[in-house]
């Protein structure tokens, strides 16, 4: 005989069903979550109650009604008292936040990363950052986790950076590394960046309200974060969206992975520069030169453009056959090269996507910008409080 869920059960899903409504949705009234929730006005009482004596979310007067009668309670999440810390390791940076409940961006540090340091030398430096931060954190603040995103392949199950050519890390123990130079008693979460960002932009960026989306970072190297069904795409073991290393070339450009002909080496960095002519240069700010060149008439320039360009659109036709995604989000160094390059991106993507996956797709650049790594990172670390808030907090 099956037996239903109990009634705390069902109370402490109502409970993280609230918190993660305020969470991504900020200020709320109570009346809007009497609605949303399907609950009565009761019952949404003792939940915020519950909530508020956690110290997760206030209530309060609205600032303004502009209506008559008493106006409906207002729930806010408690962003300056419970928090994540979130780091994003990057091919030529760190970059560390704390982040409140609620998505609010409280504080930041960067630094830059040389590209041959390894996980045991980029764990201190991003303790240090945090350790600064820590120093303006109120007494009675909270951190319930951390999360870390990794331009790489992830273990799923304990974090561990099993592969990422472009940083050159292998078999790397980021989480526990950084746990030992932190102290800090709390669970660190480790994803790949794209993922996260994927994550962010579908929760509170350009996606929001889409359940199917591509979410395309680059770099060195090129990832997807996938969104399918409004359940994020990682695969067994959390290796899924390795699309840099679809092979468009027979034996083509040999890639950092071993491979030869991925579809990163001719869209990521060391294509477009090797194509405008400037395979000595490296960085974000020499792939930026190339696009400033193209936009001031350099013929090279301009055709490493759009042969980029065309590659990426190649790609995307594929993976839009293949998916079926309602949007394409470009991030990292993927937003600028289709920014320069739409009309090829554009063009290839119609001459050979399936006319019923283009009906509804649409290209878009991220609304999160650089922070949608750092915020889906602290999404991932919020995840454990969304879902028991009584137990977590």
């Amino acid at each position: 005989m099956r037996v239903g869920p109990s009634q705390d059960e069902i109370r402490r899903q109502n409970l993280g069903a609230l918190l993660r409504y305020v969470h991504v949705h900020g200020a709320t009234t109570r009346a809007e979550l009497t609605t949303t929730l399907g609950l009565n006005r009761s019952t949404i009482g003792a939940l915020t109650a519950d909530l508020a004596g956690a110290g997760l979310v206030s209530e309060g007067a609205p600032k303004e009604t502009g209506r008559a009668g008493r106006p409906s309670l207002v729930v806010r999440p408690e962003s300056e008292r419970v928090y994540a810390y979130a780091y994003s390791v990057e091919v030529d940076r760190l970059r560390a936040a704390r982040i409140g409940l609620g998505g609010a961006v409280l504080d930041r540090r960067e630094v830059d990363r040389p590209r041959n340091l390894v996980a045991g030398e980029a764990a201190p430096l991003l303790a240090g950052a945090v350790k600064e931060m820590h120093q303006s954190v109120a007494a009675d603040a909270v951190c319930v986790g951390a999360g870390v995103a990794v331009c790489g392949m992830v273990r799923r199950d304990d974090g561990l950076v099993r592969l990422s050519p472009t940083t050159g890390w292998v078999d790397e123990p980021i989480g526990a590394a950084l746990a030992a130079e932190l102290g800090i008693d709390v669970p660190i979460t480790v994803g790949n960046v794209a993922d996260v960002a994927a994550f962010a932009e579908h929760a509170r960026g350009v996606a929001a309200g889409c359940d199917n989306v591509i979410y395309l970072y680059g770099d060195v190297g090129v990832g997807a974060g996938i969104i399918a069904g409004g359940r994020r795409l990682t695969g067994h073991g959390g290796y899924s969206g390795e699309v840099g290393h679809m092979v468009v070339v027979r034996d083509g450009q040999p890639c950092e992975c071993g491979s030869r002909g991925c579809w990163e080496t001719e869209i990521g960095e060391h294509g477009l520069l090797r194509a405008a002519g400037r395979s000595d240069a490296r960085g974000p700010d020499a792939v930026l030169a190339v696009f400033e060149a193209a936009d001031r008439g350099d013929a090279r320039a301009q055709t490493a453009v759009r042969q980029a360009g065309d590659w990426l659109g190649f790609g995307v036709a594929n993976l839009v056959n293949i998916f079926n995604p309602e949007m394409v989000i470009f991030g990292g160094a993927m937003r600028d090269l289709y920014l320069a390059a739409a009309a090829q991106v554009r063009s290839r993507l119609n001459s050979i996507g399936l006319p019923a996956c283009l009906e509804h797709v649409r290209l878009r650049t991220p609304k999160l910008g650089d922070d949608a790594a750092l915020i889906g990172a602290a999404e991932l670390a919020f995840e454990r409080l969304l879902a028991d808030p009584l137990d977590a907090a």
